[in-house]
Formats: C-alpha cells, sequence, structure tokens
C-alpha cells in the first residue's frame, strides 16, 4: 500500500515537470536572452574583455545550467574565451565577463562570422541558489536571461 502511495505521489511530482510552462520544469528556468547597452564606462577589467556579446544561452543539465555566449570581437585572431564571474551587488544576478585575449600580431577584420568567438561555463544548481538572473558583459553591452 506504501509504495503504491509513494508511485502515485513520485508520477504526480513528475508530471508537473513535464507541463510546458511549469515553475518545476527545470528547462524553463531560464528564457531567450535580452540585450541591454552600456553607456558609461566600465571599470577597467583585469582581463580585456570581448567588444560585444552577439548571443547568451543558458542549458538546463541535471546537475545544474551550461551557460555558452558567442561574443565578436573587432578584429579576428583573438582566443582563449573565458566566461569569468565578478562580484555583483545584487545576489540574485549572476555576472559573468566575457574575457578573451587579443591577437599575438594584427590581424585582419574579416566578416562578423569570422571573427565570432565561442565561450562556456558550467554553475552547478547550488551555485545557482538564489540566483533570477544570468547576465553576461562586454565592453559595450550586456546580455541576459532570468528565470520565468
Amino acid at each position: 500500500m506504501f509504495a503504491r502511495i509513494t508511485a502515485v505521489l513520485a508520477v504526480t511530482a513528475l508530471a508537473g515537470c513535464g507541463i510546458g510552462q511549469s515553475r518545476l520544469n527545470p528547462m524553463n528556468w531560464f528564457g531567450s536572452d535580452r540585450e541591454e547597452r552600456i553607456d558609461q564606462a566600465r571599470a577597467e577589467p583585469s582581463r580585456p574583455v570581448v567588444q560585444e556579446v552577439v548571443s547568451l544561452k543558458a542549458e538546463p543539465t541535471p546537475g545544474g545550467v551550461i551557460i555558452s555566449a558567442v561574443g565578436l570581437p573587432p578584429t579576428q585572431g583573438f582566443w582563449e574565451a573565458e566566461l569569468v564571474r565578478i562580484a555583483s551587488d545584487d545576489p540574485a544576478v549572476l555576472v559573468l565577463d566575457f574575457n578573451i585575449l587579443p591577437p599575438l600580431t594584427p590581424e585582419p577584420v574579416g566578416t562578423q562570422p569570422s571573427r565570432e568567438v565561442l565561450a562556456g561555463a558550467f554553475f552547478t544548481t547550488q551555485d545557482l541558489t538564489g540566483v533570477r538572473t544570468i547576465a553576461v558583459q562586454g565592453l559595450s553591452n550586456r546580455r541576459s536571461v532570468s528565470r520565468q
């Protein structure tokens, strides 16, 4: 009898995760990204940051979230992209700098697709406790995704 009740409760709880707009469903935690332009000059970061953040995704996994961002540097040849957590005044916002190293020799500008650089990071469910928004910033803009 106890096993049946437990099974029914488990099925009911899992069914809540399958509902498309349910807040219980981890696949719905983060929506599409939004862009915000940065008008004021940023404090000098410890490492160079990308000129512009083109896109941001937060993909849920069983143990947390994989964050991936595409950045657009001014020329080709930028390398060693990394998303680095920085201090935030708001504990509900996880802020990441899109750090990137410049080319060792001068490189041509090229087309936008040839300059795009991808960076990613994994954050556990524990890392995201209390976090409602994830933001990745470059020099000229900031993109963010929020829990729905």
